[in-house]
């Protein structure tokens, strides 16, 4: 990033500081409702009453990386111990749903509703991996139209925000243990924010759990986007059909942030962080989390949301409610 991108990013991040502190001060001393949430709804608010302004756009769009250093810094905070002692259950959960979501979106958009294969398979690896990041990621690959595009982008907005409402809602009146919802969230729900808000609405220790699960799910994001690639060049007979994914394509869908978090993690296990420095980074997360939840709620514009075709709503309305509901019960089997 150039000087000038920093400077013209300033007054949409101090925009986002201003939502972030202004939502702090509502929830602790106001409403008493979670912060994160009453971010994400004061972003949202934002985008749909006046409009995002024009010089505050670059700076909000910065709301993704406050979220990714937000999860770095979390590393210091996660229970490695306990983490291993489940890892190769976890793992197997995250794959298994994985991949389940990714065949069944496939079948019931094409089986099912009849919808062209390139929004399907935008739709599926939107809905199993990590949202509209994954859709942008595969677009290349399956070759889909605009309008594909932005039906599938749509799509997956109205239902993060959807969960984000519900789950932790559902999560208390079921009365789930914190990493029972955790893994239950991280496994079923859409994108990376809205899981990461959810489970700390819930409480921490869920959140923790939720934003680990889901980086399991995200860094499938390179394999799917190679394998899409390869599917639909083979199938169109259409540039290298070879199917050889060199490292290099995978590397630049492969979630960076990622390998951070997992370092701040295992230097903060081995004893090497002080007292102090872990609660710094505690706050630091949480006050990112903030200005990154502002940021996801100007995303969600009600009027684009209505304009999205009912086939691809069914299609992922099924698919949610088949993994929500067999992921619950197999995340209260292993963890419950």
């Amino acid at each position: 990033m150039t000087r000038r991108d920093v400077t013209r990013s300033l007054p949409g991040i101090a925009l986002l500081a201003v939502g972030g502190v202004l939502a702090h001060l509502l929830a602790t001393t106001v409403l008493g409702v979670n912060r994160l949430l009453l971010a994400v709804g004061l972003g949202v608010l934002l985008a749909n009453a006046v409009g995002v302004p024009d010089w505050a756009a670059a700076g909000v769009e910065t709301r993704d990386r406050w979220l990714e250093l937000g999860i770095v810094l979390m590393g210091a905070r996660v229970a490695v111990d306990q983490l291993l002692a489940t890892g190769p259950t976890l793992l197997l959960l995250v794959v298994g749903f994985l991949a389940f979501s990714l065949v069944f979106v496939e079948l019931l958009a094409r089986e099912v509703f009849g919808i062209p294969d390139r929004l399907g398979s935008l739709l599926a690896a939107g809905y199993s991996i990590c949202g509209v990041s994954a859709i942008v990621a595969v677009s290349s690959g399956v070759r889909a139209k605009g309008e594909q595009i932005a039906y599938a982008v749509a799509t997956i907005l109205l239902f993060d925000a959807m969960t984000l409402a519900i789950y932790p809602v559902i999560g208390r009146l079921l009365a789930l243990p914190d990493v029972v919802f955790g893994v239950w969230s991280g496994i079923s729900m859409v994108s990376t924010g809205p899981v990461v808000a959810a489970g700390f609405a819930y409480s921490e220790q869920a959140g923790q759990w939720a934003t680990i699960t889901k980086l399991g799910r995200n860094v499938f994001i390179g394999v799917v986007a190679v394998l899409y690639a390869v599917y639909y060049a083979r199938r169109d007979s259409v540039g290298d059909a070879t199917g050889v994914a060199d490292w290099r394509s995978l590397w630049a869908q492969f979630p960076t942030f990622v390998l951070g978090f997992v370092a701040v993690a295992a230097v903060a296990s081995a004893g090497l962080l002080s007292p102090g420095v872990v609660s710094l980074f505690e706050r630091g997360y949480q006050w990112l989390f903030l200005l990154a939840f502002v940021g996801l709620g100007t995303s969600i514009e009600i009027e684009n949301l209505r304009n999205t075709g009912i086939e691809p709503l069914l299609v992922v309305l099924t698919a949610l409610g088949t993994v929500s509901v067999l992921s619950l019960l197999a995340s209260i089997l292993v963890f419950g």
